[in-house]
């Protein structure tokens, strides 16, 4: 997905940038990237986006401060409250009613998010449940951003190591200091090291917007999803990858134990991003939970994936 056409959307207090993908009449699908503090472009770089686009809409954007969102202002809000409400406003713009934006009119919307867009996606289904259809949930961060679990300083010790080090000189301004501790990263990210170089091979500079990510990560320490998490009545898919030393797949397993009648699929040879390492597998995993029927169980199980009910 590359030279993107996207379309600005004024809030209240910020200006929105997304992307739709496919014009299909399905039920759409609002994809939730990681971060906080990174754009929309973190979850691209893969093939499975334009699949699923065959068959209904794929929303993108960048949360706000970040990608070609409007940057925050000196005393800006960014807090959890704020990235519930752009959602909400982004959802009613694209297929909130009559006058909304795109040709179809939903109801409802499926979400999906990763890593911190997990977390982000149980938190508007918890506000928003009426909006909700489906929940996809991919190496979701913990419903207590503090019970995230990372195996990466347990197995690497001296990449998070060196990764620290680099902090020092980034936050004194060094941009070269920041891309090598990105792709240190990144690096962290996958089973295969196949697909480990590809994507660092294809991926480009990284961008962070600190601001952003201070701001988000001191308000989340104020919540826990756990108590609502019972109370979900959608149809939930929670993915994880075997070898993710980002968020452990403890973090999804305790996370699909919580949601009545959800299904836990784990993809065997992926770490933090089976999108990009298993991408047919994923699709054809992401496809069947979004276009069966309510028994949840339903068998998603691929060649390469392993669903627990």
């Amino acid at each position: 997905m590359t030279n993107e056409t996207g379309s600005y959307l004024k809030t209240s207090d910020v200006t929105l940038y997304y992307v739709v993908y496919g014009d299909s009449t399905g039920v759409p699908l609002i994809a939730l990237n990681g971060g906080p503090g990174r754009s929309h472009q973190a979850l691209l770089n893969a093939p499975v986006w334009n699949e699923l686009a065959q068959e209904r809409p794929v929303v993108f954007y960048d949360q706000r401060g970040t990608g070609r969102s409007s940057r925050l202002e000196a005393g800006g809000s960014c807090t959890l409250g704020d990235q519930l409400l752009d959602l909400e406003v982004l959802r009613t713009h694209l297929y909130g009613g009559s006058h909304s934006e795109q040709s179809i009119e939903a109801e409802q919307v499926d979400l999906l998010g990763h890593s911190w867009g997990g977390y982000l996606a149980m938190a508007y289904t918890a506000r928003y449940p009426q909006q909700v259809r489906r929940l996809i949930l991919v190496g979701s961060a913990a419903p207590r951003i503090q019970d995230t679990v990372m195996l990466a300083k347990e197995l690497f010790p001296e990449i998070v190591e060196r990764r620290e080090q680099l902090k020092v000189a980034w936050r004194l301004g060094d941009e070269e200091a920041f891309q090598e501790a990105e792709r240190l990263y990144r690096s962290l990210c996958f089973y295969s090291s196949k697909k480990r170089d590809e994507f660092l091979a294809t991926s480009g500079r990284s961008v962070m917007h600190f601001d952003v990510a201070r701001a988000l990560n001191a308000d989340l320490q104020r919540f826990d999803l756990n108590p609502v998490l019972p109370k979900f009545t959608q149809p939930t898919l929670v993915v994880t990858g075997r070898f993710d030393l980002i968020v452990a797949p403890s973090v999804a397993y305790a996370i699909h134990k919580a949601i009545p009648n959800s299904q836990f699929v784990v993809f065997e040879q992926s770490g933090h991003r089976p999108f990009f390492e298993e991408p047919e597998a994923f699709a054809q995993t992401v496809r069947q939970f979004l276009t069966e029927d309510n028994d949840p169980n339903h068998d998603l199980t691929t060649e390469s994936a392993r669903v627990k009910h």
